[in-house]
């Protein structure tokens, strides 16, 4: 056989090369001058050499494969080209040519190996067909540096059409052409050498150091430096028993050993080698990722044990590790644990490392508005100090991060604020404020969520199909879009502020653009959060891309389904808003009707959302409300509203109604109904006839949407103050903020969960993302907050005579009042006092009226701890009742 592999030495002169000549000297070739298709010049300085195909042994009985030799005529063989450099240099460059050589016919059979010497001619570039590369024929032709292929090449060739290829190795199939593979961690010289020799036989290509040219990184261990480049790189890291099982399918035509449900077969696991322990973790959260870890390759044991390789740490949990860690073990964050599942591929330690927080004193310390000087009025100064610093942080509060740049335009850094804030600037200013909350909101949704999901060549793959990303996000981006320009002309608007400036105009200008992108978005919700549910438990990658981006800030700890219920929940809270707007606009600015007939185009936006959707038993529980509360304002009803929860507290304060009232909190996911328990009122009313429904035990005091709410204070827990909090509110007809204070008196929901849980809907009305920073602990001295003397005989008197003393007023206000009236009063009074029911000589005693001038004198040292006010009003009415008697 011809030696076809040395280069010509003279200039001009061509020759067949061996690939691997080819890939050390031509990879360098410029551009231009590579692949040359013109190859007349070369073939005229080239002897005239033919493709000889022999069949060696059992090839030669296949009919198939001599069936499948007749319908290729040709081979591609690479001829490099030596071509001089520039005059007065002396490099030269490798240019590669291709030259079709035809095949002659008829075949040639060669049943021995002595026979190859006789075939061995410089008119022939023979080419063996061999049907076991494990044979010692193979051994011998592959000795001789004959050029050797298997049957599947043939068959191959001739099914797609194409020319035989040229191969300076023995090539079996095809499975493995064009991939270039690198090896890491084998230390047994013998398993290489049979590994690399598989590869080539199917058509494979080996690199002793890893590049970027690499495709595939063969690993038998998850260490070293290759395996840190490779994980970087984002390059495919498999295990040795893809090679073994690509060479068990070499006779299969189709197949390809790179074809994604096969090579995911035989990835090397991301916690391979690894065995893992959990710290700081919930244990429902503890058991999942424990499972996780057994999916991804790894083991677990628990913490301390010296057999761990890696310790995952709840960060945000642990301040201090329990023992000292050894140097072999790996201390890391959980974000290690997620994002190894994501990239399919153990991601590097060092980027991850548990450092111990250190945590920073806080710059504002509620404790250090402790009032513990028994002056009062210092006392109320420093109280105002107090609101009026929480009131400052409170109007900063509603503007979320900073977004992506790609999504948010520019800003203008400050908003004029006019001398005298009226109450239609405060509301535009709220609804500007919302609005710039929820752009931002889209924008992290679509940055951090849906434009990672659909980029193009993800590590291990897409995350996600195509169709599984339009049925979560749906039309997203259309609302992003039109809620920007919202949001802009909003801003134009409260920067150049005037009263006549009409807010409706924005809304109806786009209000054909709302109509056309919510109904499809809110009508298939459900579905979109049926598809994350499925597609977090179905795909670990996925769980893991949303549990490493929902702990990112901008998503202020709420799940890709809370972000997503947010375009849901955004008209009907900008309905409330203009509604707002529209009481406090006067009757001759041309805004009021222009607002109307927003309200009416939100009205109709609303409108043409699935009925379906409506929750019956939610709107059942809005109805139960609505009769249990005297009073209560009738557009508490709408479908986009829901009761989220019911918790009965005691008044603490003079706001909003006198202290220990009992006050019941109604949370809606958009609103706060404020409701206090009726006292018994003179005057019986009767049911009309039919009507069964019992009386209503509560009476309707406020109605507040959670946009007023600006702070909730978590009051420590102390000796003389048990379950308190606080909301710091800020109606927009007030110009200070207003303190609500409560006791909870039911034991069934913890305190913790109830503040969570308000702060989380006052955080969706507002739409800012982080629910946190609306929590504000506070010390009750601060506020002057106390719990002590709520349930005492003394309290309970005092606030009896307080009632007692509101029944009287109302007896008395008539310009002609009965007799009869006058004593039902002060029996009552005297009754409700003292806990029981008069007796006949206290009737007596009462009938003579006897008893008033001393209801008016009784010493109560109860009385001390109320409100100075209060003290002026009792001492008022009891002079009036004196005069009256």
């Amino acid at each position: 056989m011809a030696d076809n592999s040395a280069l010509a030495s003279t200039t001009g002169g061509t020759s067949l090369a061996d690939s691997s000549i080819f890939d050390s000297k031509v990879a360098e070739t410029s551009k231009e001058n590579s692949f040359i298709r013109s190859t007349s010049c070369v073939e005229e300085e080239m002897p005239q050499i033919e493709t000889r195909v022999i069949l060696v042994q059992e090839s030669g009985k296949q009919e198939q494969l001599i069936k499948a030799l007749k319908t290729i005529k040709i081979m591609e063989v690479p001829v490099i080209k030596i071509k001089e450099g520039c005059p007065g240099k002396s490099d030269e460059k490798l240019i590669k040519s291709i030259v079709n050589m035809e095949i002659k016919l008829p075949f040639v059979k060669m049943e021995s190996v002595e026979e190859v010497k006789t075939l061995d001619s410089p008119e022939f570039e023979n080419v063996f067909i061999v049907m076991d590369f494990q044979d010692s024929v193979f051994n011998e032709l592959y000795k001789a540096d004959c050029r050797v292929i298997g049957p599947p090449v043939v068959l191959n060739c001739a099914e797609k059409g194409e020319p035989l290829p040229f191969s300076c190795r023995p090539l079996y199939c095809t499975s493995m052409m064009n991939l270039v593979l690198c090896f890491t961690g084998f230390r047994k010289k013998e398993e290489l050498v049979r590994l690399v020799a598989l590869v080539h036989h199917m058509g494979g290509v080996i690199r002793k150091d890893f590049n970027s040219k690499v495709t595939h990184l063969v690993a038998n261990c998850t260490q070293g430096e290759k395996f840190r480049v490779a994980v970087s790189l984002g390059t495919p890291i498999m295990k040795p028993e893809w090679i073994y099982k690509a060479w068990e399918r070499r006779d299969e035509q189709d197949f390809c050993a790179s074809g994604d449900d096969f090579r995911n077969e035989f990835k090397v696991p991301p916690f391979q080698d690894c065995i893992l322990s959990f710290l700081g973790f919930s244990d429902e959260e503890k058991t999942n990722m424990e499972e996780m870890t057994k999916m991804q390759g790894g083991n677990y044991l628990p913490v301390g044990d010296e057999r761990c390789t890696h310790l995952i740490v709840e960060e945000n949990i642990v301040k201090e590790l329990p023992f000292e860690p050894s140097k072999k073990l790996y201390v890391v964050k959980q974000e290690w644990f997620w994002g190894s599942i994501q990239m399919d591929a153990r991601a590097g330690e060092t980027m991850y490392l548990y450092e111990k927080a250190n945590t920073p004193e806080l710059k504002k310390s509620v404790s250090l508005l402790s009032l513990n000087t028994p002056n009062s009025n210092r006392k109320r100064r420093r109280l105002k100090e107090t609101l009026a610093q929480l009131s400052r942080e409170a109007d900063l509060s509603p503007f979320p991060p900073q977004t992506p740049k790609s999504c948010t335009k520019s800003t203008k850094n400050s908003t004029p604020v006019p001398s005298k804030q009226s109450a239609r600037w405060q509301v535009a200013k709220e609804l500007y404020q919302t609005e710039s909350n929820y752009v931002n909101i889209l924008a992290t949704i679509i940055q951090l969520f849906q434009v990672p999901l659909e980029e193009e060549g993800q590590r291990g793959g897409p995350i996600l199909a195509p169709e599984e990303i339009k049925t979560i996000f749906g039309s997203i981006p259309d609302i992003f879009d039109v809620h920007t320009k919202i949001k802009d002309d909003l801003e134009d608007l409260i920067i150049n502020w005037d009263e006549s400036k009409s807010i409706g105009d924005i809304f109806l200008k786009y209000s054909k653009d709302l109509v056309k992108i919510y109904p499809p978005f809110v009508n298939f919700f459900e579905m979109s959060k049926e598809t994350i549910i499925k597609c977090e438990k179905q795909k670990p990658r996925f769980h893991a891309f949303l549990k490493i981006n929902q702990a990112k800030p901008e998503c202020g700890r709420q799940s890709l389904v809370e972000l997503l219920i947010r375009p849901v929940q955004r008209l009907p809270s900008v309905a409330l808003l203009l509604n707002d707007l529209k009481k406090h606009t006067s009757e001759e600015n041309p805004d009021k009707s222009t607002l109307e007939k927003a309200i009416g185009s939100l009205k109709e936006v609303m409108t043409h959302i699935n009925e379906d959707k409506r929750k019956t038993e939610a709107q059942k529980q809005i109805f139960d409300v609505v009769y249990e509360v005297d009073g209560c304002p009738a557009n508490l009803l709408s479908s986009h509203r829901s009761l989220v929860q019911r918790v009965e507290t005691i008044s603490l304060g003079e706001l909003p109604c006198d202290r220990g009232e009992q006050v019941t909190l109604f949370l809606f996911n958009d609103c706060l109904e404020i409701a206090r328990k009726r006292h018994k009122v003179i005057g019986t009313f009767r049911s009309p006839p039919g009507h069964t429904r019992p009386p209503a035990s509560l009476k309707h005091i406020h109605l507040m949407p959670l946009s007023q709410i600006k702070k909730v204070l978590d009051i420590r827990e102390t000796e003389d103050c048990h379950n308190a909090f606080a909301l710091l509110v800020r109606p927009p007809t007030e110009q200070a903020n207003v303190l609500l204070s409560f006791q909870m008196t039911s034991e069934e929901l913890p305190k913790e969960n109830w503040l969570k849980m308000l702060c989380r809907h006052v955080a969706n009305t507002i739409c800012k993302a982080d629910a946190e920073n609306l929590i504000y602990t506070a010390d009750p001295e601060s506020f002057e907050v106390n719990t002590k003397d709520m349930d005492s005989t003394l309290s309970r008197a005092s606030r009896a005579i307080k009632k007692t003393s509101k029944k009287v007023t109302r007896a008395f206000s008539f310009s002609k009042t009965p007799k009869r009236a006058l004593r039902r009063a002060l029996m009552t009074s005297q009754s409700s006092a003292e806990g029981r029911s008069p007796s006949s000589n206290e009737k007596h005693v009462m009938s003579r009226l006897a008893s008033t001038s001393s209801l008016a004198g009784i010493p109560s040292p109860s009385l001390v701890s109320l409100p100075a006010f209060f003290e002026r009003r009792s001492h008022t009415l009891s002079r009036s009742t004196t005069h009256l008697i």
